[in-house]
C-alpha cells in the first residue's frame, strides 16, 4: 500500500517539503503519491494506506480548495490514517511552529470536519525576487511589522529540514484504524 501525499502550494515551497517527505519516506520503505491537490481528480482511497495534506497560507488564509477538497472527501479522509502539515512564514519563529501555537493551523483544525491524526507547522520560504509587484510590497510590509527579512532582492528558506524528516518518521508510522 502507498501514501498519498496532497499539497496546496502559492510559491512552490510547500510542493518541495511534500517531496522531502516522499523521498524520506521512501528512504523508510515506504512508496507514495506525490499529487497537487488543486489537480487531483478522482481519487482511489483504496489504493492508500495513508494520506498526508499540506497547504501554504497567504494573507493569514489557505488557499479555498483545501477546506473544499477537505469538505468533499470527509468521509474517505477520516476513515484512513492522516497528516496535515502547515506551511507560513510566522513559522519562521520557532515558537510559532506547532498546531498550537500557530493561530492559521489551529483555526483550520477547530473548523475542519476533518480530524487528522497528526499535525505539523513548517516554516516556508520568503522569495522576493520571484512574487509580484503587489505580493513584494505587501510582503514586505508584513516581514517588516514582525521582524523579518525586508531586503527585496534575497531569497530566504526558513523550513526546517530535519523538523520535515520527523514529521516523515511519524507519518511512516500512522496505521490503520
Amino acid at each position: 500500500m502507498r501514501t498519498l501525499i496532497l499539497f496546496s502550494t502559492r510559491d512552490g515551497q510547500t510542493r518541495e517539503i511534500a517531496s522531502y517527505i516522499a523521498s524520506e519516506l521512501k528512504e523508510l520503505g515506504v512508496e507514495s503519491d506525490v499529487v497537487n491537490l488543486h489537480r487531483s481528480g478522482v481519487i482511489a482511497w483504496g489504493n492508500y494506506e495513508r494520506v498526508v495534506i499540506g497547504a501554504s497560507i497567504r494573507y493569514g488564509h489557505f488557499h479555498s480548495s483545501v477546506a473544499a477538497f477537505v469538505k468533499k472527501h470527509q468521509q474517505a479522509l477520516n476513515k484512513i490514517p492522516s497528516a496535515f502539515f502547515s506551511v507560513n512564514l510566522v513559522a519562521r519563529k520557532p515558537e510559532k511552529r506547532s498546531p498550537q501555537t500557530n493561530s492559521y493551523t489551529r483555526k483550520f483544525l477547530l473548523t475542519s470536519p476533518w480530524q487528522p491524526n497528526h499535525c505539523a507547522v513548517f516554516a516556508g520560504a520568503l522569495r522576493y525576487p520571484r512574487y509580484r509587484w503587489y505580493d513584494r510590497v505587501m510582503i514586505r510590509l508584513i516581514m517588516k511589522m514582525t521582524g523579518g527579512e525586508t531586503d527585496i532582492s534575497k531569497e530566504v528558506v526558513y523550513t526546517d529540514w530535519p523538523q520535515v524528516a520527523r514529521f516523515a518518521q511519524e507519518i511512516a508510522h500512522l496505521n490503520s484504524k
